[in-house]
């Protein structure tokens, strides 16, 4: 494994949570909005357990919503770095729902999160010394 590629790996980071109803909508399932701020959590640690640098969100892309989570259920919010840039990496962020008490899961939730490496005055700066 070379050294770039045993970084990506050592930078997987995964959430699991349960989804109370405080954070769900009128259907008592899951609020976008809140699936948004854990899959940007995730995005940002594992960007910068990658990096070790300061980095922040510039964009997400193609979120895509695929079943409704609803309240009292499990989910793992997972992400992983799919590109290295110059000073951005690309954070694929994927959340798995499961039954408390069945087993199995499924894909729920994916979306991919571009994350930026800044220094004190927020000007880019490479996400990784070469």
């Amino acid at each position: 494994m070379t050294k770039l590629a045993a970084r990506i790996a050592a930078a997987q980071t995964s959430i699991f949570k349960v989804v109370f109803p405080n954070t769900t909508n009128h259907y008592k399932t899951l609020f976008g909005g809140e699936a948004l701020k854990m899959m940007d959590e995730v995005a940002f640690i594992a960007a910068t357990r990658f990096s070790r640098k300061t980095m922040v969100t510039v964009s997400s892309s193609k979120v895509d919503f695929t079943m409704p989570i609803p309240a009292d259920t499990i989910i793992e919010v997972q992400g992983a770095i799919t590109r290295v840039g110059r000073t951005s990496v690309d954070v694929q962020v994927n959340i798995y729902k499961e039954e408390m008490y069945e087993e199995g899961r499924v894909l729920a939730v994916q979306g991919l999160f571009t994350m930026v490496a800044v220094d004190e005055n927020k000007e880019p700066v490479p996400v990784i010394d070469v």
